[in-house]
């Protein structure tokens, strides 16, 4: 391929919104223009990288003996209703109604649609089956932005196990952690596997793989000493202790003017610090007023919440509802004295005595305060979200904390999906039994940005191998000069004939831009035919990453630079 042919529109400075590094080499190089907000058009550039990941995926799903399949991005309302997410997925799904009044939605996963075609397997006899797809997704995303990396529409490849039972379950989900592992591998991409919150996908258990980056927007709490590694929506460890107030005989009210916050209290004369006071959340939980305590000095994980209590809703209460239910407002409110309210509290909190919390009257606290003794918790959970240098829960050594970016999620669906979707099959005794589903995803674009935040210099993108738009760009000085041209001719046909991905740059442009352009956009060979070289019988060879440069013999060039592509894609 010629490059003066190819549409390579570079740009030499960053876009003005772009935040994420992938995000600005993305459109500087050339791979990718905005539609409008969440939406990219990938250009050819971007569209080879996306079809090399692809490629790598396929590989690898077809090794584990999965089959492929294309599923409709448009999907009737009924299906969704049956698994009750038409409701649950919000404004985050795209829902509208066609000319006829029919409502439909655009598909954000296919958990449903595939466990509607699972309805036609009949018998245990037929399983395990593993099915995949690429295919395109649609999320309402409220905030899209950093690119590729938070999108309204995105590539995805899911795919789905059905098997009769647990273990089989449990084997498919394995096939599938050490499938991901490969890619990743073969990606470029050094992930880490996290144990996950399954959200809005139900579920006994989710493992998501992420990138370490600053790009990123979650959370991990990992241990270096015994390998566990936690999302912050699941992580927990062990609280450093607690040191607590006076323990007293009873609560005793003091008077607390202008307290407002945790911080307030904290600073006030006679006040208590955070970690001796009792933090104290209300919430609406299906329309219940629930109350969420936890210490003054940690923050409160809804998701957490929301995975341990079985709700259709869950908000933070209003200000009038928490008068209502409480008789006072936010910095005076407390969980003693009100048995008739349903209190959670955190793990962190079990067992402590001589603690601070609000009395439930505007302006008034009370000191002393045991929480065996003063307040009715009908509901332990943890609830609180880790801190860097808190105890492993494993080991007991110190957590790291880091940002990530998530760049596939596993789950173990167990039959959530099947009974919905009257998805059974006979088994050996001949009863009717759900079929035992696993889902699967890696975002497919998410992953082509994630490449770029990990391979990247102050040039621009370093692309390994294997997901390259091409492997080499052959550089010719002087494109006028008849003999630079041929020779880079020879050496780009037999580059060809050998399977090298390779793109002659014969442009009519200075060396710098052509060299500062390759750099860009971050093709991992660079071979530079000149007139100076050809006169001593060399090309010269430089690797992008790293910059190393060696003269090839002409004669020989196109066998040498095809081993080293082939041993690196290897």
């Amino acid at each position: 391929m010629l490059w003066s042919r190819v549409f390579i529109p570079t740009l030499r400075d960053d876009p003005a919104d772009a935040e994420a590094v992938s995000h600005k080499l993305l459109i500087r190089a050339g791979f990718m223009r905005q539609l409008m907000a969440g939406v990219y058009s990938l250009l050819p550039l971007g569209n080879r990288v996306l079809h090399k990941i692809e490629g790598i995926v396929r590989e690898e799903m077809n090794g584990t003996g999965a089959q492929e399949f294309r599923l409709p991005s448009l999907h009737p309302r009924e299906i969704w209703e049956r698994s009750g997410r038409w409701s649950k997925m919000g404004d985050e799904m795209f829902q509208f109604e066609d000319r006829r009044g029919s409502e439909v939605g655009l598909g954000m996963t296919h958990e449903e649609i595939f466990a509607h075609l699972a309805s036609e397997l009949r018998s245990y006899k037929e399983l395990p089956q593993s099915w995949y797809q690429f295919q395109t997704k649609f999320r309402d995303e409220p905030r899209p932005k950093s690119g590729l990396l938070r999108v309204r529409e995105f590539t995805m490849k899911d795919s789905y196990s059905m098997d009769i039972d647990e273990a089989g379950l449990d084997h498919a989900f394995e096939v599938h952690f050490e499938a991901y592992r490969r890619i990743f591998k073969r990606l470029g991409l050094d992930t880490v596997a996290v144990e996950a919150s399954s959200g809005s996908m139900g579920g006994s258990q989710s493992v998501e793989f992420m990138l370490r980056t600053d790009a990123g927007e979650d959370w991990v709490a990992a241990c270096e000493a015994c390998g566990y590694a936690a999302n912050f929506e699941k992580a927990i460890s062990r609280p450093a202790a607690l040191s607590a107030g006076q323990a007293l005989e009873a609560p005793e009210k003091f008077p607390t003017p202008n307290v407002r916050t945790i911080e307030d209290l904290a600073k006030m004369e006679g006040g208590a610090p955070a970690g001796a006071q009792i933090k104290t959340l209300v919430y609406s939980i299906d329309e219940k007023i629930v109350l969420v305590l936890l210490r003054g000095d940690d923050t409160l994980v809804e998701q957490k919440l929301l995975d341990n209590v079985e709700a259709e809703n869950l908000r933070p209460a209003s200000a009038d509802e928490i008068q209502a239910a409480l008789g006072a407002r936010p910095g005076s409110l407390g969980g003693v004295g009100v048995g008739e309210l349903f209190v959670i509290a955190d793990e962190a909190l079990r067992g402590c005595t001589g603690m601070v919390t609000g009395a439930n009257e505007d302006g008034f606290h009370l000191r002393g305060v045991d929480i065996d003794r003063d307040i009715e918790v009908k509901g332990w959970l943890d609830l609180r979200e880790v801190r860097a240098g808190e105890g492993c829960s494993l080991c007991g050594e110190a957590l790291e904390v880091y940002k990530c970016l998530e760049v596939a999620h596993i789950f173990k669906l167990g039959t959530v999906y099947s009974e919905a979707m009257g998805a059974e099959v006979l088994d050996k005794n001949g009863k009717k039994v759900p079929v035992v589903m696993g889902s699967y995803g890696i975002g497919i674009d998410r992953n082509l940005a994630a490449i770029v935040e990990a391979h990247n210099d102050e040039y621009g993108i370093v692309w390994p191998v294997n997901v390259a738009p091409f492997e080499v760009v052959i550089s010719v000085i002087k494109p006028k000069d008849v003999a630079c041209l041929e020779a880079a001719q020879r050496i780009y046909e037999a580059l060809q004939e050998r399977g090298i991905d390779v793109v002659l740059d014969d442009r009519d442009e200075r060396p710098g831009v052509k060299f500062k352009d390759a750099d860009l956009v971050g093709i991992p060979y660079r071979v530079t035919v000149g007139p100076k070289g050809l006169g001593n019988g060399v090309v010269e060879l430089r690797r992008r990453k790293g910059g190393e440069t060696q003269d090839l013999e002409v004669a020989r060039a196109a066998v040498s630079i095809a081993e080293a592509v082939l041993d690196e894609r290897h």
